[in-house]
């Protein structure tokens, strides 16, 4: 871009020089505009006689050579120039908005670690992240990022997630916990014991993703690819007519005339506005998107979003946090502190998933010792001497089976009752917890108009039903299997138009069947999933909902720049390549036709990396 810059620089003071200072030698003006385009056009001239020697005739860079070498022929010099000074000028501005472009992607493209630091016994030894086995103990210092997948064996810290989460807030690290290639340790040193090998890492799959997206064409940018392929070759004959024939026929019509008119016919057809600004528009929209978080494959599934029409959303872990909390204490003869002290205490040699969710909602130590005589009873809970108290923890049956006058908890979860000394003392609830921004997710979808958004899940009628409720789905389909969710998304993608698009929103574990035959399939926290990333179009770097309503809106948002682009682009060259062939714009109209379209699309191109907002 510097070397561009410099080069339009040095051939503008030498094109307006010759432009203000008229010498009494013609040819002395001649020459410096001569040396101003050999500046600037050189290099397309060069690419010009490369492409036709490949077979590549008609391209942008043919077209504005056999233009200005006309136009230098009819000794039109300023036009000339002008032409080759203002294309380069435009091309100025293509290079700096894909920068702009890959630099809202530089983020993820730099999470790609330079080394890993291999622990050797009392060593560290520095060395390629690919050289790294599964097994491996690595070490990570304050302010490096992680070169592989693993877990913490050694040490704490905070990690700064932003690069691939796109989350501000920095997440804490613990001994045991899963830790991403891809983070950056903020603060404590780490010891890591590697699970994946390098190709295999999340970042490596990410950093792939994000490189081949933008080889998947949207239909947008096929049709302008095809455009340009016929529409070419036709307007260069349409000019050579042009210049030929109207002297031949027409009385008092001089051949250098209608010479030029054809030369500004053929700066005009140029269709440089199309081929750069709508691949750059989708390339931004990418970009957009990756700033917020989210991951899409490709441009064609950026234009498929746009057209959304119904929305499939798995449950749990999409839009439930897909972990048991405790959501109620009620306690009876006790207080709830107790109560979930208590039970927390026989529970505490359980592995079980709601005696662990009790274990989490005390959050304080335990002290085994005060838990003797252990014992499970099978298909109904656990029993225990507690402090020198008889403790039954367990379900309604064993509430009944001991014969004790409970109150029985109505609502949807999982009921946890608790005795002492064969006494009611309470009930605690556990059920699976809403994401926070899962209504504002339905919510915002409707006020775009999809209406059709539907719930599957393998859990049960009643839970699925107050989940759907709460959320305002109206439509759930409860108790399915893996393959029954398949074939639910079937039947919904036969009732959907034809031009309309489902979307399939799952965790992307159990889910990747689902995924593969939606017709876009998006995957929640995907993060550390091989399935999510492999059988999903899209990937939320989150596990936020809301980011499916950022995602459409920024496909719409898109969309909209690219049909304003192609109108617009097409409008203006119809417009002067009749005013042109008709001899009433002279090469500078055609200059701004050409060039002048082609920054005004690229500089609207641009809006859409600002991404979108949602209220």
């Amino acid at each position: 871009m510097k070397k561009r810059r410099n080069k339009i620089i040095i051939a503008f003071i030498l094109f307006a020089l010759a432009l203000i200072i008229k010498f009494k030698n013609v040819w002395v003006n001649n020459i410096i505009y001569i040396l101003s385009y050999l500046i600037v056009g050189t290099e397309i001239i060069k690419k010009a006689i490369r492409n036709i020697l490949r077979g590549k005739v008609f391209d942008e860079n043919f077209l504005m050579t056999v233009a200005t070498l006309g136009a230098f022929a009819i000794g039109e010099f300023p036009e000339a120039v002008a032409v080759m000074l203002f294309y380069q000028v435009g091309e100025l501005f293509q290079s700096y908005a894909v920068d702009k472009s890959r630099k809202s992607i530089s983020s993820l493209m730099n999470l790609r670690p330079d080394y890993a630091n291999l622990s050797k016994g009392e060593t560290i030894e520095k060395v390629s992240p690919e050289e790294i086995k599964i097994g491996d103990i690595i070490v990570v210092k304050p302010g490096e990022k992680v070169p592989l997948d693993g877990i913490v064996v050694e040490g704490e810290s905070m990690l700064d997630t932003s690069a691939l989460t796109g989350e501000s807030v920095p997440r804490k690290i613990e001994v045991g916990e899963e830790i991403l290639s891809g983070f950056i340790n903020q603060n404590g040193l780490l010891k890591i014991k590697v699970t994946k090998e390098f190709g295999e890492s999340t970042v490596n799959k990410i950093l792939d993703l994000v490189e081949n997206a933008s080889s998947k064409k949207s239909k947008s940018e096929n049709f302008i690819t095809k455009f340009a392929k016929y529409y070419t070759p036709i307007v260069v004959i349409i000019a050579v007519v042009l210049a030929i024939l109207p002297p031949l026929i027409l009385k008092d019509q001089t051949f250098v005339a209608w010479l030029y008119r054809a030369l500004s016919f053929l700066v005009v057809s140029c269709p440089c506005a199309l081929v750069i600004s709508i691949p750059l528009s989708f390339f931004g929209g990418i970009g957009g998107a990756s700033k917020m978080g989210i991951l899409i494959k490709g441009s064609n599934y950026l234009e498929a979003l746009s057209k959304t029409e119904v929305v499939v959303f798995d449950k749990t872990g999409t839009l439930t946090k897909g972990v048991f909390e405790v959501q109620k204490v009620d306690s009876a003869n006790t207080t709830n502190e107790e109560l979930i002290r208590i039970a927390a205490h026989v529970e505490s040699f359980s592995n079980h998933p709601i005696a662990s969710s009790i274990k989490r909602a005390y959050n304080k130590d335990i002290n085994n010792s005060l838990v003797t005589d252990t014992h499970e009873i099978a298909g109904q809970g656990i029993g225990a001497n507690f402090e020198g108290k008889s403790i039954l923890v367990g379900n309604e049956k064993l509430m009944q089976e001991k014969k004790i006058n409970y109150k029985k908890c109505d609502e949807i979860g999982t009921a946890v009752y608790v005795a002492i000394n064969n006494e009611y003392a309470g009930c605690i609830l556990i059920a699976d917890k809403i994401k926070d921004d899962s209504l504002k997710t339905i919510q915002e979808l409707k006020k775009m108009g999809i209406h059709r958004n539907v719930m599957l899940t393998g859990d049960r009628k009643n839970i699925g039903e107050e989940v759907a409720k709460k959320l305002q789905i109206e439509k759930v389909y409860a108790e399915l299997l893996p393959d029954e969710k398949v074939q639910k998304v079937e039947e919904l993608l036969k009732q959907k138009s034809e031009k309309g698009k489902l979307i399939f929103v799952g965790d992307g574990i159990n889910d990747a069947p689902v995924l593969a035959i939606s017709d876009i399939g998006i995957a929640m926290g995907g993060l550390g999933s091989d399935a999510a990333i492999e059988a999903a179009d899209a990937v939320i770097m989150t596990d936020e909902p809301s980011k499916i309503a950022k995602a459409i809106k920024l496909s719409k948002k898109t969309m909209r720049i690219v049909q304003e682009n192609i109108i617009f682009a097409i409008f203006v060259k119809i417009l002067v390549l009749i005013l042109s062939a008709l001899g009433i714009s002279t090469m500078w109209e055609a200059v701004f036709a050409d060039v002048g379209v082609s920054i005004i699309a690229i500089i609207n191109s641009l809006r859409v990396l600002k991404g979108v907002q949602t209220k």
